[in-house]
């Protein structure tokens, strides 16, 4: 099959990770057409998870925002991001806090 022919099956694999450290992958195979929204629904992630929010939850394909209707191609791996509990700059400075003290010399 030719790479450029998108009228066959689609190979999408869609990544879901419910906690830090966890990661749940799951192949799927589906008809030309199919959008991000599809891959979701058909690899039960919204069953499984329902703390799944579409309206606070990003979808992607390879690190890319996506919007739930955005069409797939063959290869593509849809992505379920999880809204952030921290704001990464206030991460990071707790990060450097935590490290200062750990080697702060004392007199």
């Amino acid at each position: 099959m030719d790479p450029a022919d998108e009228s066959g099956p689609l190979k999408i694999a869609v990544a879901y990770s419910p906690a830090a450290g966890q990661v749940e992958l799951v192949n799927l195979s589906l008809a030309a057409g199919a959008t991000v929204l599809q891959a979701l629904r058909e690899s039960g992630f919204l069953e499984r998870y329902p703390a799944i929010d579409l309206a606070t939850h990003k979808l992607g394909v390879w690190g890319q925002l996506r919007e739930p209707q955005d069409v797939l191609r063959d290869g593509d791996r849809v992505e379920v991001y999880r809204p952030l509990k921290v704001d990464p700059k206030e991460a990071r400075w707790l990060r450097y806090r935590s490290h200062r003290e750990r080697f702060k010399k004392t007199p």
